[in-house]
């Protein structure tokens, strides 16, 4: 469970001059329900991933989680490109506690960098990056996955593939994406938010939440 408790999220652009991105929002993401969430350019949908994760912290309300959360899927900036690959990796199995061999082994297999995973993150190409972010992220169980944009990853082979575990990771965890793209939404979720004007838009079912989205980018 995600419980946000009438959480405010807002910036300062100047001097007494504010943008808000939540505004007094009480929601609950609960297990087993995985939600798309529509918004405009600007709407606040990445900052919303930040909050839901941690990285961010509301300006009021609070967040109270019960469940394991990632980090936003295909999202690298989280990984230290002085260490290497293998002590990336390290890191954070120890920091979530998880099986250092069978997240190493797995993550061997699956990103196919071979030796590449010695050297420095900062050496790697972005691909190379891309796929060592999607396949740390995977390596660890979560409760839940949040998702910032399409998920895409790496060369067309390597996104086919990436596609397929998140497809099967799906199956056994709750996904949160927030995106532009109602193809992936519709793929992966159950329910769709519309975040407008710093609230959130429920609707009897996902393809109403599409519809009021599509008519919201058209006026």
């Amino acid at each position: 469970m995600i419980m946000l408790d009438d959480v405010t999220k807002r910036f300062v652009l100047n001097i007494g001059t504010f943008k808000y991105t939540l505004k007094h929002v009480s929601y609950t993401f609960t297990e087993g329900v995985s939600t798309g969430i529509l918004g405009l350019n600007g709407a606040g949908k990445s900052t919303l991933l930040k909050l839901l994760c941690g990285s961010s912290f509301p300006t009021s309300g609070r967040i109270i989680r019960t469940s394991s959360i990632s980090w936003p899927v295909g999202f690298s900036g989280f990984v230290v490109g002085s260490l290497s690959g293998y002590q990336n990796l390290h890191f954070i199995s120890r920091i979530y506690r998880s099986n250092y061999k069978k997240d190493k082994a797995f993550v061997e297999e699956f990103t196919e960098l071979g030796d590449y995973l010695y050297q420095p993150v900062n050496t790697y190409s972005s691909g190379m990056r891309a796929k060592l972010g999607f396949a740390l992220s995977m390596s660890i169980g979560f409760d839940f996955y949040l998702v910032d944009e399409a998920l895409s990853v790496g060369d067309a082979q390597f996104n086919a593939k990436a596609h397929k575990l998140f497809l099967e990771k799906s199956q056994n965890s709750t996904i949160i994406i927030v995106s532009h793209n109602v193809a992936s939404i519709s793929k992966f979720c159950t329910k769709g938010i519309v975040l407008d004007k710093a609230k959130f838009l429920e609707f009897p079912s996902l393809a109403e939440s599409i519809q009021y989205y599509k008519k919201l980018g058209m006026q």
